[in-house]
């Protein structure tokens, strides 16, 4: 790989002696991974249905390694949401930052999913999860990842940082910041990368990064918790920034995170000397499979905080109007808060528990989408199906993996199922791949009229 050679010579600078083993990972192969999502599935139960030959990521509990030449994304798990596929150091950043039942979490850039996905399965359906990012279009992919994953308390969007933080001043209890960067762990996986690099270089991401941390520092309450990572190596991006936090934001403190073997030190020498840095974590590709990685977790002084404010609820008489949704609501388990339930259009929204005003802002989605009523018919959504568990809704027909029938519902074929069935079906069934849902069919008697969502589905 011709790397520049300014590169070079900063990876000279901060390696040393390790500079050669590390411009040899270059020739090793690239190496490919996959994160169970635990809020639809055991780590044991996927280890057992798994297709795929795959082996432990020993620094993350849901990370797995699975062969190039696999292609999981071509598989109806994939499609039933039980699993991210995402580079291997990627997936520390959300694994480390610590979250609790309940708490409020910002992914301040988020697109295209892989870490918010992470922090909803940690929330597993509890607080608040504010998915953000700048652009509209990486937004749009965000969205559906967070809708596969079946993640329904997320608000969803497109926003900068600035505006944000006139919203949501000391509002989230955790805060994860995976930064626009010079991408310097990505030349191998992608050398693309190298031409922004030169184009840009490190001061200009440098630059952009200290504006995102000022702002997400305002939006931090206090005693909450913040993690930056990047996948450069350049110490302006990294530790200099981390220096900078701590500067406009003295109350700040680093916290030790659990480190495995290839995790390497914060080079404080590179910045000023500051012993504090090396708490930082360096994952480097030369030590560990994977591409790299570096992150900081810090800690905000507890100070003086506001009590937290509920939002008010008010009487709802939502479901007195919608009768066809009141009927389908009826199938399912689950306990809705009727107060929680809009209409914006003809989309019917689960409203995302948060009290702060959310007017102006562009927001890709505020809630679950459970759907749509069309001239007194509810259509019920694929991010619905996504949500919910086999267990949790009434009427469901669910094949083996093994069964061609999935493929071709994926597909959005009509089915037939007399096969499965011993009486006349009618209504709103739930499809299901070993127990897992995939979406929502018509029925009428023993023939199944696909609502597979069109864009979803397999090419």
């Amino acid at each position: 790989m011709n790397l520049p050679e300014s590169f070079q010579e900063q990876m000279k600078r901060l390696l040393k002696e390790e500079y050669e083993d590390y411009i040899h990972s270059f020739e090793q192969t690239r190496v490919y991974g996959l994160r169970v999502n635990t809020s639809k599935i055991s780590t044991e139960q996927f280890e057992q249905l798994c297709p795929f030959s795959i082996h432990k990521i020993p620094w993350t509990p849901n990370g797995y390694y699975y062969e190039g030449t696999e292609k999981p994304a071509k598989h109806p798990y994939y499609f039933a949401g039980l699993y991210y596929l995402q580079e291997p150091s990627a997936m520390t950043p959300a694994h480390l930052l610590p979250i609790e039942p309940g708490d409020r979490v910002l992914d301040v850039c988020a697109a295209p999913g892989g870490k918010s996905t992470e922090l909803a399965a940690k929330l597993n359906g509890t607080g608040l999860l504010v998915s953000n990012d700048i652009s509209n279009s990486r937004a749009k992919a965000l969205l559906k990842n967070l809708e596969l994953f079946g993640v329904s308390n997320a608000i969803v969007m497109s926003e900068s940082p600035h505006k944000l933080a006139d919203r949501f001043p000391q509002y989230f209890d955790k805060i994860l910041i995976d930064a626009p960067c010079s991408g310097e762990g990505m030349f191998r996986k992608e050398p693309a990368v190298i031409k922004s690099w030169l184009e840009h270089g490190n001061e200009f991401y440098a630059k952009l990064q200290r504006e995102i941390v000022t702002d997400a520092l305002k939006m931090l309450r206090p005693g909450g918790m913040l993690l930056y990572s990047t996948c450069t190596f350049s110490p302006l991006e990294n530790e200099a920034t981390v220096q900078y936090m701590m500067e406009i934001c003295p109350e700040l403190e680093i916290v030790p995170v659990e480190r495995y073997e290839g995790f390497g030190q914060g080079l404080s020498a590179q910045v000023n000397g500051d012993e504090s840095l090396k708490e930082c974590v360096r994952i480097w590709p030369h030590k560990m499979k994977g591409e790299g990685h570096f992150l900081v977790l810090l800690k905000k002084g507890e100070g003086s905080r506001e009590p937290r404010k509920t939002k008010k609820e008010t009487p709802a008489k939502f479901l007195e109007k919608q009768q066809e949704l009141a009927a389908f609501l009826k199938n399912t388990t689950i306990e809705f808060d009727n107060s929680r339930l809009e209409m914006r259009g003809e989309k019917v929204v689960y409203l995302s528990e948060c009290e702060q005003n959310l007017n102006g802002l562009r927001i890709m989605r505020s809630g679950l989408l459970l759907g749509e009523c069309k001239k007194n018919r509810f259509e019920p959504s694929q991010a619905f199906a996504m949500a919910l568990k086999k267990e949790q809704y009434k009427q469901v027909i669910d094949f083996s993996i093994s069964d061609p029938r999935v493929i071709k519902y994926l597909k959005g074929e009509t089915l037939e199922v007399d096969d499965l069935v011993d009486r006349p079906l009618k209504g709103w069934q739930l499809i299901c791949v070993d127990g897992y849902p995939l979406g929502f069919a018509k029925a009428n008697r023993t023939i199944l009229k696909n609502k597979y969502l069109a864009g979803w589905r397999w090419q």
